[in-house]
């Protein structure tokens, strides 16, 4: 069978974390739904995949290989009562990862919220010059960036807000070189770009990339016209790092570890291997290394991990 890279899905970001039922416990205060865990006992960690649900989701029902925007949380054992476990959340040295990212559809309200129930923020909507983003610290301090499915005038004195209609609408990483990682992204795993943000007095730029259909030019409301959909990679690259031959951003699986990785699923595992070989990828795991069948991860130009599976749901191949 050939593969169709306009089927693949950006299914999950995984995360490590000390203290699962802490994690656990925040991600579904935004909202989520613990909607698979996979326990490994014989080699002493858990996987846990959180993902929004509700009838009003975008994916809600399906299996859990048939959606976009999961966060995967591992836990290895132990970590929880080892008083000096500490991530590193990719945003002080070493850098590399930097942020999910939920939509939500009254900002401030959703912001309060977040702060009533004593959780930490990073930067509040108050804090500096964009006071229409925010970003809430998870209990491990990954940052988690709260933007508005509706402009912020519009929903100034709204106090309620319905976790329901969120969105996990991006995951963050830094890149050394856009040409390399555009390239790789578009050609070799098929994604559209659907949204370039230019800051040239603060020299980055931000791209997003995704797969499903284009993004519209802009939104009827004049927000972020990709702010509704979830599955979305965000590339920052700070204009120079292409230039340094010795500059090298941080994976996450090096020490001090973190971020782990992003996973898309693809409609013939065989298949999409097949022609990520012919594409000459860098491969960390082949399908056929080791003892998982299952499971391969590409690396991209920046030596992020992207694990690659089956969507179960156009093709039975694992009992996960």
């Amino acid at each position: 069978m050939a593969t169709d890279p306009a089927k693949y899905k950006l299914n999950h970001s995984m995360i490590r974390v000390k203290d699962p039922k802490r994690s656990v416990e925040f991600y579904e205060f935004l909202g989520m739904k613990l909607i698979n865990k996979i326990p490994n006992p014989d080699a002493n960690f858990d996987l846990y995949f959180l993902a929004y649900d509700s009838p009003k989701a975008v994916s809600h029902g399906n299996h859990w290989t048939d959606r976009e925007g999961i966060v995967e949380l591992t836990h290895n054992y132990g970590t929880e009562n080892d008083p000096d476990y500490k991530i590193a959340n990719g945003n002080t040295d070493p850098r590399g990862f930097g942020h999910l990212a939920i939509s939500v559809d009254n900002i401030q309200a959703a912001c309060q919220r977040i702060e009533d129930a004593g959780y930490k923020f990073q930067k509040k909507l108050s804090d500096g010059k964009m006071r229409h983003i925010a970003f809430a610290l998870d209990p491990d301090g990954y940052w988690v960036e709260v933007i508005g499915q509706k402009p912020l005038e519009e929903t100034a004195g709204v106090k309620e807000s319905d976790t329901a209609t969120y969105r996990l609408n991006h995951t963050m990483i830094r890149i050394k070189d856009p040409e390399a990682s555009l390239g790789f992204y578009k050609d070799i795993m098929g994604m559209q770009l659907m949204r370039t943000s230019e800051s040239k007095n603060g020299g980055f730029n931000l791209y997003f990339l995704g797969y499903g259909p284009p993004a519209p030019e802009a939104s009827s409301n004049g927000v972020n016209p990709v702010a509704d959909r979830e599955g979305l990679l965000e590339l920052t690259w700070n204009y120079g790092t292409e230039k340094e031959p010795d500059f090298k951003y941080h994976d996450g699986n090096a020490q001090p570890q973190g971020f782990g990785h992003i996973c898309i699923t693809v409609d013939d595992l065989d298949a999409a291997c097949a022609r990520f070989e012919e594409k000459k990828v860098n491969w960390k795991k082949r399908l056929t290394d080791g003892r998982m069948k299952n499971i391969a991860f590409v690396l991209d130009p920046d030596g992020y991990w992207i694990e690659v599976i089956q969507n179960e749901k156009l093709k039975t191949r694992a009992s996960w």
